[in-house]
C-alpha cells in the first residue's frame, strides 16, 4: 500500500520551473563543460549584454553575488573611510554591510509605511558634504519613489546606486530597474524571479569608465593580467552560472506575468475570505510594474509570529523579511541608534510576512495559505471568546 506524504505549499518551489528547463539548462551546462572555460567564459560575455540590453543599459559586469555587486558600484565609486551613504534601515543588511566593508558610514533614512521602499522625503535631511551615495533598495519587487531622488542627487551632487537585488524587470514610469540609478545591483540568487543554482549578481551602467573599474575589481584589480592597478578582490562569475541565466532571462517576463496573476489573486482570496482587516495587501503605487519577488502581507502587531507558527504547522511556507531592522542589528550598535529612531522601519519588521510565491503557484495552492489564515484568525477568536 503506497503512502501519501502531504507537500503542503513551500514559500518558493524551484523544482518546477527546473522540470520545465531541464533538457536547456543540462545542454547549456554540458556546452560549459566540455568548452574547459569555466570562470568569465564566452557564456559571462554574453550574458553581462543580453542583461544590459533588457534592463536598456550600456554595460553589464557580471560578479559572483548580488553583495559582490554592491561593493563593486561602491567601490567603482571610491567610497571608503570618511564618507556616507544614504540607504533605509529595512533592506536585507548586504545593502548596509558594503557600505560598512569598505569603512564608510551609513546613513539611515526610514521607509513609506505603505511599500515599505525607501522613503524620499526622509532622504534630503540626510544629504551632507560627506554624502557620496544614495541607494534606493527597490524591496519585494517595486521600485522606490525615484524622480523625488532624481531631483535630490541632482541638486545635492550625489550618485544614485540601485539595489534591485529583488527587481530585475520592474519599472517605474516606463523604465527599468537597471536605468533608474548611476549604477544598479542584482542579485541572482536561486530563489529571484531570475535565479540560477548558487550564487551569482551583476552591476549594470551606463558609463564605460566604472564598467571597466568594476571589471577590473573582480579579479583582484588586473588590469591586464597581473599588473594590479586597483585592489580588487575575487569577485568573478562563474561561466556555468551564466549559462544558467541565459536560458532562464528568455523566460523572465513570462514569470514576471506569472508572478503577477498570482498576487492578483492571492488579493482577491484575501477579499473573499474576508481577511482584509487582518491581512493588509501590498500596496502598489501608480505607474510601477511590480515583479512579486515576495507577495507580504502586513499582519497586526503581536500576532504575526502567531500566524507564521500556524502556517508552518499546517505545511505552508512563510518567511519574515526583515524581522529586526539593520539599525538595531547588534553589529551596528556603534552607530549608536535606539528603538524608535525609525519608526516606519521598526513597525515593518513586526507585522510583514510574506506568503508563498512563485511563478508555478496554482490557485489551489493559494486557496489553501488563505483558507489557513482565516483558520488561524477563527481559532483566535474563540480564544478570546
Amino acid at each position: 500500500m503506497s503512502v501519501t506524504t502531504d507537500p503542503g505549499v513551500p514559500l518558493c518551489d524551484l523544482q518546477q520551473q527546473y522540470r520545465e528547463l531541464q533538457a536547456e539548462i543540462e545542454a547549456a551546462v554540458g556546452r560549459v563543460l566540455a568548452s574547459g572555460q569555466f570562470i568569465l567564459g564566452p557564456d559571462v560575455a554574453a550574458l553581462e549584454e543580453e542583461v544590459a540590453r533588457y534592463c536598456g543599459a550600456a554595460y553589464g559586469v557580471g560578479c559572483g553575488s548580488g553583495t559582490d555587486a554592491l561593493l563593486l558600484a561602491l567601490s567603482a565609486l571610491g567610497v571608503g573611510p570618511g564618507d556616507e551613504v544614504i540607504v533605509p534601515p529595512f533592506t536585507f543588511f548586504a545593502t548596509v554591510g558594503a557600505i560598512c566593508r569598505l569603512g564608510a558610514r551609513p546613513v539611515f533614512a526610514d521607509i513609506d509605511p505603505l511599500t515599505c521602499n525607501l522613503d524620499p522625503v526622509q532622504v534630503e535631511s540626510k544629504v551632507t558634504p560627506r554624502t557620496r551615495a544614495i541607494i534606493p533598495v527597490h524591496l519585494y519587487g517595486q521600485c522606490v519613489d525615484m524622480e523625488p531622488l532624481w531631483q535630490t542627487a541632482e541638486r545635492r551632487h550625489v550618485i544614485l546606486i540601485e539595489d534591485a537585488a529583488q527587481a530585475i524587470g520592474a519599472e517605474y514610469q516606463g523604465k527599468r530597474t537597471g536605468t533608474l540609478g548611476a549604477m544598479a545591483c542584482f542579485s541572482f540568487y536561486p530563489s529571484k524571479n531570475l535565479g540560477t543554482y548558487g550564487d551569482a549578481g551583476m552591476v549594470v551602467t551606463n558609463d564605460a569608465e566604472w564598467a571597466k573599474r568594476m571589471a577590473s575589481l573582480r579579479v583582484h584589480g588586473m588590469e591586464p593580467k597581473y599588473y594590479h592597478k586597483h585592489i580588487g578582490w575575487n569577485a568573478r562569475l562563474d561561466t556555468i552560472h551564466a549559462a544558467i541565466l541565459r536560458v532562464k532571462l528568455a523566460h523572465l517576463d513570462h514569470w514576471i506575468a506569472l508572478r503577477q496573476a498570482a498576487a492578483a489573486r492571492y488579493d482577491a482570496l484575501i477579499e473573499r475570505y474576508h481577511l482584509t482587516g487582518f491581512l493588509q495587501r501590498p500596496v502598489v503605487r501608480p505607474k510601477r510594474r511590480h515583479v512579486f519577488n515576495q507577495y507580504v502581507v502586513r499582519v497586526p502587531a503581536g500576532q504575526r509570529d502567531a500566524l507564521a507558527a500556524y502556517l508552518r504547522s499546517q505545511r505552508i511556507g512563510c518567511e519574515i523579511y526583515y524581522p529586526v531592522p539593520v539599525h538595531l542589528q547588534e553589529c551596528l550598535a556603534y552607530l549608536g541608534h535606539r528603538p524608535g529612531d525609525f519608526p516606519a522601519s521598526e513597525e515593518a519588521s513586526a507585522t510583514v510576512l510574506a506568503l508563498p510565491m512563485f511563478p508555478e503557484i496554482s490557485e489551489a495552492q493559494q486557496r489553501r495559505v488563505v483558507e489557513a489564515c482565516a483558520a488561524f484568525l477563527r481559532q483566535r477568536a474563540r480564544l478570546v471568546a
